[in-house]
């Protein structure tokens, strides 16, 4: 076939505007940049193919410019812009990345929109059975077709529900025994944002171990939000205790551990006592702020909660259905694993105006929110009790009831011995080793035997011993703490045989043989000396971290003042030795008034105007 070959070349045609581009026109030096290289265009052959030719050759390539050419190529105005915008871009980017450099790490928040269990707020999963969150699978995949995944409780939540003892905290600040799934240390990671974020801290304290579950460096995880202090479980202090004294008593001993708060409120969750208050003083505070309700692990956060939402339901609806689905409570510490976020307050109405381009006339609408309270994991803390014992023993550590304290040694009255059998004589004399008898003969006393403590150690289940090794014959000592901790008085030269030999049996816990072999014991030993000024009024308070307290006395309530060596002096010392496992603390604090007899010896400090302004206010 005959091949046609044009050479001359495909004349050059003007682009539009040409007038625009001429370099004499004033106007084109506003965008005078590098001349534009011009490219000769190449000649078009056309060739006919060959019918006989086994692979036809391919085209010659052809350059073709991105921005296109002719026509189509970008004016000098459009590249300017182009110019302009990357430079704003990269602007920006640069910003950026300094505001990233300057501003430190503010910890890992967890999503709300992550699908949890709403009873211990563990993230949901199907995989491990044994593991917190699991859910069947059919479960899981029905509610998540139904987008009712914030409605499922996982397998955990049921067996706590039922009363079963399932930890899963462990770490530095967890519990030995059983399976550990999450460290104490981790659950702390899951708040360390709130020091970056505008919030309402509520910060629960247990009464019964005020000094234990305090969390005195509260402001190193929430920085400077503020703080109202919430203390639990009023109800478990002895009857006939008044608290106006325990408020004044909570005040001053909030004020020596440097926490600024706005306020003070005495609770309980069972009988409601305190609770509308902390409800009126956070919908004072909140101010569009999420509401985080804090505290150390078992101190009654969930059960906390559902009581706000059982007084709130009446008459917020928001309140009303957040109840449906309220945090699982329970006996052991580490029931929540994370933040469980419940929509409590009713926020209010915010307007916002619609697109005016969009519209002829600016329109102007409006929607309500709801402000968020986060029921969050319990700060596990290494120096309580609960961090020592067998996961199975931890139902011992929580009182049940209200508390009664137990004083040794006891006042006993009884009329001449002559009158018993000698075996009744032979009884009351093993008592005299523990009781202060007095032994009358109608009104006239014929003889008194006074036994006091000096020489003898109580021992506080297996968990603590306490050695009195000087004290005056009067002196007595009270117990307050759970009931299931039995007390145990031999003398100190008896006493570490005693423990050897009734370790898991008749001092308890460690509960068996088995464990108390793999029990560590009372390695930590503290001695004080405490000094008393009045003998009408307790020395001083010895708090177990986790446990409760022992008051002591100089002179016993149930000794009379005639009693009283007149000639004795009203001031001294008393000398003890507490031992406990290692890792818990022992705090020496004023004494707590507690009972009927805290409000005839209880002293209210006088202050001058400055400190009662700095004084947090308490309500009960």
């Amino acid at each position: 076939m005959a091949q046609a070959v044009l050479s001359h070349p495909v004349p050059h045609t003007l682009p539009p505007f040409s007038v625009f581009l001429n370099p004499q026109n004033p106007d084109f030096l506003r965008f005078r940049r590098t001349p534009a290289v011009h490219r000769q265009p190449a000649p078009v052959s056309c060739r006919a193919a060959d019918s006989r030719s086994a692979s036809p050759s391919p085209p010659p390539l052809q350059f073709v410019d991105p921005e296109g050419t002719g026509a189509a190529a970008p004016t000098r105005g459009e590249r300017f812009l182009e110019r302009q915008q990357a430079k704003s871009a990269a602007t920006l980017v640069l910003k950026k990345e300094k505001r990233k450099k300057k501003q430190p790490d503010a910890g890992v928040k967890v999503s709300a929109a992550a699908a949890s269990c709403y009873g211990c707020g563990a993230p949901l999963q199907t995989a491990e059975v044994d593991a917190p969150g699991y859910v069947d699978p059919e479960t899981y995949e029905l509610k998540k077709r139904h987008r009712q995944l914030r409605t499922v409780i996982c397998g955990r939540c049921k067996l706590l529900s039922h009363g079963h003892m399932i930890t899963a905290v462990g770490g530095h600040g967890g519990y030995p025994g059983g399976k550990q799934f999450v460290t104490a240390e981790e659950l702390r990671d899951k708040l360390s944002h709130l020091r970056h974020e505008k919030a309402l801290i509520v910060k629960l304290v247990d009464i019964v171990d005020f000094n234990g579950s305090f969390l005195a460096r509260i402001r190193d995880l929430v920085g400077s939000n503020p703080i109202i202090l919430v203390i639990t479980k009023v109800d478990l202090l002895p009857r006939g205790t008044d608290l106006n004294c325990i408020g004044d008593w909570v005040a001053e001993a909030t004020m020596k551990k440097k926490l600024n708060v706005m306020s003070i409120h005495l609770t309980s969750s069972k009988s409601l006592v305190g609770i509308a208050g902390v409800i009126s003083e956070i919908q004072r505070e909140k101010k569009g702020r999420d509401v985080y309700i804090l505290g150390a692990a078992n101190v009654g956060k969930s059960a906390f909660i559902n009581a706000l939402l059982k007084m709130m339901a009446d008459k917020d609806p928001v309140a009303a259905a957040a109840r449906k689905y309220k945090p699982m409570q329970s006996a052991v510490p580490g029931t929540t694993l994370g933040p469980i976020q419940i929509d409590a307050f009713q926020g209010g109405v915010c307007f916002f105006y619609l697109h005016p381009f969009r519209f002829k006339e600016n329109k102007r609408s409006q929607a309500t929110f709801s402000l968020k309270m986060f029921d969050t994991p319990g700060m596990h803390l290494h120096h309580r009790q609960a961090a020592v014992v067998h996961s199975a023993d931890l139902p011992f550590l929580a009182p049940r009831s209200r508390l009664r304290g137990q004083s040794f040694p006891v006042t006993l009255s009884v009329t001449s011995p002559f009158q018993y059998s000698p075996k009744c004589c032979a009884y009351l004399f093993f008592l005299s080793q523990f009781l202060i008898i007095q032994v009358t003969s109608g009104n006239k006393a014929l003889n008194e035997a006074e036994f006091g403590l000096t020489g003898f150690s109580i021992f506080w289940g297996g968990l603590v011993r306490v050695d009195i090794l000087k004290v005056l014959p009067q002196t007595c000592l009270t117990f307050y703490g759970p009931r299931a901790l039995k007390l145990r008085m031999v003398p100190t030269v008896e006493a570490d045989t005693f423990y050897h030999d009734e370790l898991g049996v008749l001092l308890t816990p460690p509960i068996g043989k088995e464990r108390a072999e793999t029990w560590l014991g009372l390695e930590t030993e503290r001695q004080f000396w405490i000094k008393y000024t009045d003998e009408k009024r307790p020395a001083c308070d010895i708090a177990i971290s986790g446990l409760g307290w022992i008051a002591v006395e100089p002179v016993g309530r149930t000794i009379s003042n005639s009693d009283i060596n007149e000639s004795e002096e009203t001031s001294g010392e008393l000398h003890f030795a507490v031992h406990v496992p290692k890792p818990v603390e022992i705090f020496v604090r004023p004494a707590i008034p507690a009972g009927k007899a805290g409000e005839e010896w209880y002293e209210y400090r006088e202050m001058t105007e400055k400190e009662e302004e700095l004084r947090p206010k308490w309500y009960f």
